[in-house]
């Protein structure tokens, strides 16, 4: 059984970088072919994928977030990162980590594996 489990901080002030860790158990971060992906929700907004990390290394961003974005893995520990620097409030959201086997990152059917979410609140 795969699992994915996220861990931080739940409230990160404004100008400051958001850090989550996903450990992940069940499955290898370097096995073919699966991509590991950082996705939130905001509060009454859509789900926003933000990026992931390939299980060849290769990261890959959202557009409108990747100037602020950064995701990187730990092989040794099986775990994969998300940074994310000057937050702002609109950056308040259920964070999830999850697999998925396309990499298409907004197909959203072939995500087959989820963290349960953690709330990062952004606020001084």
């Amino acid at each position: 059984q795969v699992q994915l489990q996220e861990s931080g901080p739940g409230l990160v002030k404004p100008s400051q970088t958001l850090s989550l860790t996903c450990t992940v158990s069940g499955a290898s971060i370097t096995a073919d072919v699966y991509y590991w992906a950082w996705l939130r929700r905001p509060p009454g907004k859509e789900l926003e994928w933000i990026g992931y990390i390939a299980y060849t290394g290769s990261t890959y961003y959202n557009p409108s977030l990747k100037s602020r974005t950064s995701i990187s893995r730990d092989t040794s520990k099986n775990q994969f990162t998300l940074q994310l620097s000057s937050v702002i409030p609109e950056d308040t959201a259920v964070y999830y980590c999850a697999r998925t086997i396309d990499p298409n990152p907004m197909v959203l059917n072939e995500y087959d594996y989820w963290g349960q979410g953690t709330l990062v609140t952004v606020s001084s």
